[in-house]
This record gives structure tokens, C-alpha cells and sequence, in this order.
């Protein structure tokens, strides 16, 4: 998946959440386009990475918060083996430390942390947020999922 580089209707997604709002956006990505030498857009075959794409924008609209639904309650090492261990917190030198270790895989729990990495590096009073669906209540309360953040 290329790197999104911009998010093309940020203004006007700025603009409607500054009037009240709620938004979702970048579903799947977004559909990748690059500009031309006239300064028009042209669709290109790409897939850009959802959660790279969300903490883009998370970036740019200098959020508190990048929450990150997946299918898992919480961050593990060691992930589906007997040593498995749940991650409640993680410092963004502990997320960058284990990512190197290789335990988070390109094809499932990888690109969410380096979303992570990415938006509390641009946003270092941020913090990460990833659980599942049924939990996002609970999390957002502080009772489960994995929190990232910066110190």
C-alpha cells in the first residue's frame, strides 16, 4: 500500500466537524488519486492502508485521540501463542521497541501501530487507542484495550 500523502477533502471535512458533525471518514482508505501536470485529480490503481490514512487525518485535525477498531480487545505479544500477553498500556518507545522485535505482523496488527507511531509522533499530547467493537465503550472509559502514548 503506497503512503497516503494528503487527505484531498480535509477542508471540507475540517469545516463540517467544526460545525457539529460527526463524521466517518477514509473508510478503506480513501480512493487514491494523484494530481496531474494541470493540477487535476486522476483516479490511479492503488489501495491506500486505512489506518495509515486515519492517523493522517487524525494528524491533520490535531485530534486527542486515534481510536482504532480491529478484531482483537487488545494489543498482545507473543499474539495466538501459549505466552501470549494482553497489553493494556504502551509508551510510544515501547510500541516502536516491540514493533521492531517483530511482533506485530504486516497483515494484521502492523500497519495499526505504525498509524500509532505516526499520529503520536505529529501529536506527542495525543494517545492510541486500539480494541474491538464491543469493547469501544468499555475502552473509551478506561476498563480495556490497549492505550498508546507518547511518554
Amino acid at each position: 500500500s503506497p503512503q497516503p500523502l494528503k487527505i484531498v477533502e480535509f477542508n471540507a471535512i475540517k469545516h463540517l466537524i467544526d460545525n457539529g458533525f460527526i463524521l466517518v471518514g477514509v473508510g478503506g482508505g480513501g480512493i487514491p488519486v494523484i494530481e496531474d501536470e494541470h493540477g487535476q485529480l486522476q483516479g490511479v490503481f492503488a489501495v491506500i492502508d486505512k489506518d495509515r490514512a486515519s492517523a493522517l487525518l487524525a494528524s491533520e485535525l490535531k485530534a486527542d485521540l486515534l481510536l482504532i477498531s480491529t478484531a482483537v480487545e487488545k494489543v498482545a505479544l507473543n499474539f495466538n501463542t501459549p505466552n501470549q500477553k494482553n497489553l493494556d498500556r504502551m509508551t510510544l518507545a515501547e510500541a516502536k521497541q516491540y514493533y521492531q522485535e517483530g511482533h506485530f505482523l504486516s497483515g494484521s496488527m502492523g500497519p495499526k501501530i505504525e498509524a500509532i507511531i505516526a499520529f503520536l509522533e505529529a501529536n506527542p499530547n495525543g494517545q492510541g487507542l486500539i480494541t474491538d467493537p464491543p469493547h469501544i465503550v468499555d475502552a473509551l472509559n478506561g476498563k480495556t484495550g490497549t492505550w498508546i502514548t507518547y511518554n
